[in-house]
């Protein structure tokens, strides 16, 4: 290890020790002003809550015998929980014979919530979250918006632990000496290919084909990036460091190339690529027609070696590079599969090449020797900016410009070496690699304060785009406008319209509605007609049909309620539309209401299975958690499996579950979540529509603990958008603030909360107006300085 490397190294553990220290923070106690509660109110909890929840049996840990409400905001903890309670109906639980009015419930709920809500405004607390590594997916970003070199360099990290459903909550994303190593490991490699390395030696990258090994490929065009008449194939987005030449070799499922040498491996091409990032693919024209496959033995294209019989004519398979057809191969196979697809190199360089990347970073260039420092300062100075997220003095470059001027006057080194090893340099330094917000000397103890511009310009950026603030979000934010409501909504509505708002529905929408699972699950393909060109077509689906909610700024109801989706020809086939032809995703309208919104979409239904056959509790327990906030208890250890029935009769999903919750433990929770399975129960393990199951007809009615009745998919969707719209709205705004802050939502939080719901319902909850309501709450805009 050198000393330049140990130099950066320690600031960075320094940082981490330091993360620690500020997670610590404690919430201050609230008095707001008070209100004489109703003495019917006092009367409720005596009669209703007090009876379980006294000092004597603490009821699941609670007491409420010695807390009064006239001094609801000191105990804002415990009457928070009451009104959550009282509001879903768990309290008092529908087991009890005597409940309380529902009227009289409600009322109570409404003043303990305004009496909260009161003190919040009084004495805010934002709430305090320690310091924030980014996490893989901002990592990749960052580096994409900064030095224009999109090679996801998150995937070269570990995997990122999660926390209250999300990964990018900042005391969880914990650091390591192991990834600290990655780290530096990953700068080196990024800088070289940001500048471009001439002494960067041949290596050889290796692609798998996604494909299905029991149903092959279809034959229709895989994706935009190849040509509209294809069938099949692969494409992958590589990177070339450098203008050279490089190897391109295809492997096919079950045809021998005959070796790995040049001259005798049929599948391989050596050409001259520009450096960049190209789109590679393999594909074959489409089988529009059956042609003839016999030829004569021995014969041209023959390949019998004399043994007799019919011999395969060659099929075509062509290279491609950024579309253009680069070379076409006579592949000996009726139908070629790609299996891998090997690009090596550079070979023979000619130049570091003219990259999006070296126009990025290269924004002057000496002509003379005497004019290198003042524009390597020029280079760093620019990229710092950008990098740390703020303005920068010259104590943030000098340190840069040390590791500058040792390569540049190594032996071998010139301007461009020097430039990437302190580009290397900055991309370890714990300014780039956390995002680190400070008190103001000025700050009070345990007080709440605003952060500063340029510390909510970072905020928002990696809220809406999970990377660093562009140039004009940067410039607002250090001239001391972005704390003007007006030009924070301009701001707001102008990121929300760029591009790099997909990252909203990737990596929320992606983590909170469980899509990232579809990737992994493994369904039955024998028992079930799953095939990996369905599993990217759920995924597909699901981005779509979000992205067109965010996109068009409709209701955040419309999630649950919203008349159409996209489908290509193999999706429609799945869900039985009709008429839709080849793999291109299109939008249509839904004329079958149980397929309106999320829970009629295959990634929802699929990730809530198993691998061959549905789950009654996995579908009821994803929307209580996930759309209701009410997640149910973990449950009991060694619950027993479901049993088969007896003299070998099949049994369906609904009888072997009415076996289960014979068990009154297991009665208990499974009284919420099955109705709520059940009512999905038409559609199979992986989304497709059924009406029987083991034989029987599907009864797919569901009736609730308070005795709340509903019928299927659509009814279900009903009730959601009905009775539970209040619980689905609070839900997907504890969801987003969480994602939108780093840290899990406190009970100091639960006002702000309320604020956002009634803010996005004056614009029926479109998804700006709700957005918005978080980027001016005061969480967001606000922090609490340590308490000592």
């Amino acid at each position: 290890m050198t000393s330049d490397q140990v130099h950066v190294r320690t600031p960075l553990v320094w940082l981490v020790a330091a993360a620690f220290v500020c997670a610590g923070a404690t919430a201050p106690s609230v008095r707001g002003q008070r209100r004489e509660p109703a003495p019917e109110y006092t009367g409720l909890v005596g009669t209703y809550c007090v009876t379980c929840h006294n000092d004597r049996l603490k009821t699941a840990g609670l007491s409420l015998q010695s807390l009064a409400l006239t001094n609801v905001p000191e105990q804002a903890q415990v009457w928070e929980k009451v009104a959550r309670k009282l509001r879903s109906g768990e309290m008092p639980p529908a087991t009890v014979r005597s409940r309380p009015d529902s009227q009289m419930a409600g009322a109570l709920v409404n003043y303990l919530e305004t009496t909260l809500d009161r003190a919040a405004v009084l004495r805010p607390n934002p709430g305090r979250a320690p310091v924030h590594r980014l996490n893989r997916a901002e990592y990749s970003n960052a580096i994409r918006d900064l030095l224009a070199v999109d090679v996801r360099p998150g995937e070269w990290l570990p995997v990122d632990d999660s926390g209250y459903g999300f990964d990018n909550i900042a005391a969880v994303l914990s650091t390591s000496p192991a990834l600290l190593d990655r780290y530096m490991s990953a700068a080196h490699k990024i800088s070289r290919l940001a500048v471009g390395d001439l002494t960067l030696k041949p290596v050889e990258e290796i692609y798998d084909a996604k494909r299905d090994p029991l149903k092959g490929s279809r034959n229709e065009q895989l994706n935009d990036d190849l040509p509209f008449d294809s069938r099949a194939g692969m494409t992958v987005g590589h990177y070339f460091p450098l203008d050279a030449e490089y190897v391109f070799k295809i492997r096919f499922l079950g045809v021998q190339t005959g070796g790995e040498e040049t001259e005798i491996d049929p599948y391989q091409v050596r050409v001259a690529v520009k450096a960049g990032l190209h789109t590679v693919g393999v594909t074959s024209p489409r089988e529009n027609l059956k042609p003839e496959r016999d030829a004569p033995a021995d014969g041209p294209g023959g390949g019998t070696g004399g043994r007799g019989g019919p011999a395969q004519i060659p099929s075509p398979v062509d290279l491609r590079l950024s579309g253009a057809r680069l070379k076409r191969f006579d592949v000996r196979a009726t139908t070629p599969e790609v299996n891998k697809l090997i690009i090596g190199g550079p070979y023979n360089a000619t130049s570091r090449g003219d990259t999006p990347s070296r126009r990025t970073i290269f924004v002057c260039r000496p002509v003379r020797p005497a004019q290198e420092p003042a524009c390597a300062r020029t280079i760093l100075t620019a990229l710092a900016h950008r990098a740390f997220r703020r303005p920068v003095t010259s104590a943030d470059i000098e340190p840069l410009y040390a590791f500058y001027r040792k390569s540049r006057e190594a032996e071998s080194g010139d301007f461009d070496s020097g430039i990437q090893a302190a580009i290397e340099a900055m991309l370890v330094s714990p300014e780039f690699l956390f995002r680190i917000e400070r008190d103001p000397s000025t700050a009070e103890t345990g007080t709440a304060h605003r952060v500063s511009d340029v510390e909510l310009a970072s905020r928002l950026s990696f809220f809406l785009w999970s990377t660093i603030p562009d140039a004009e979000l940067l410039d607002v934010a250090e001239r001391g406008k972005l704390k003007d409501p007006a030009v924070l909504e301009r701001q707001v509505r102008r990121m929300l319209d760029d591009p790099r708002a997909d990252a909203l529905v990737s990596n929320f929408a992606g983590q909170w509605l469980h899509l990232r699972n579809v990737e992994t699950v493994k369904p039955d393909p024998v028992s079930l007609p799953f095939d990996e060109a369905l599993r990217q077509s759920f995924l597909t689906e699901t981005s779509l049909f979000v992205s067109s909610i965010f996109r068009e700024d409709r209701s955040l109801l419309d999630l649950l309620s919203a008349d159409y989706t996209f489908v290509n020809q193999r999706l429609a086939e799945h869900y039985g539309i009709p008429r839709v032809y080849g793999s291109q995703f299109r939008r249509v309208t839904l004329t079958d209401v149980n397929r309106r919104g999320l829970l009629g979409q295959g990634s929802v239904l699929t990730v809530t299975s198993y691998p061959n056959r549905t789950s009654v509790v996995q579908r009821g327990k994803w929307i209580l958690e996930n759309l209701l906030g009410t997640p149910p208890p973990p449950p009991p250890p060694d619950v027993p499996e479901l049993k088969a029935a007896p003299h070998g009769k099949v049994l369906s999903m609904r009888e072997q579950m009415q076996v289960h919750r014979a068990n009154a433990t297991c009665a208990a929770c499974h009284g919420r979540m099955d109705p709520i399975g059940f009512a999905l129960e038409n559609y199979d393990a992986v989304g497709r529509w059924r009406e029987q199951d083991a034989g029987a007809p599907i009864d797919a009615s569901g009736k609730l603990p308070d005795g709340t009745e509903f019928q299927g998919p659509a009814g279900l969707s009903r009730l959601l958008l009905t009775k539970y719209q209040d619980d689905f709205l609070r839900t997907a705004t504890e969801k987003l603030l969480t994602y939108a802050l780093g840290r899990g939502v406190e009970y100091y939080d639960y006002p702000t909360i309320r604020s956002i719901n009634r803010e996005a319902a004056r614009d029926n909850y479109r998804v700006s107006s709700w957005i918005l309501a978080i980027v001016k709450s005061t969480p967001f805009q606000m922090r609490r300085a340590l308490d000592s």
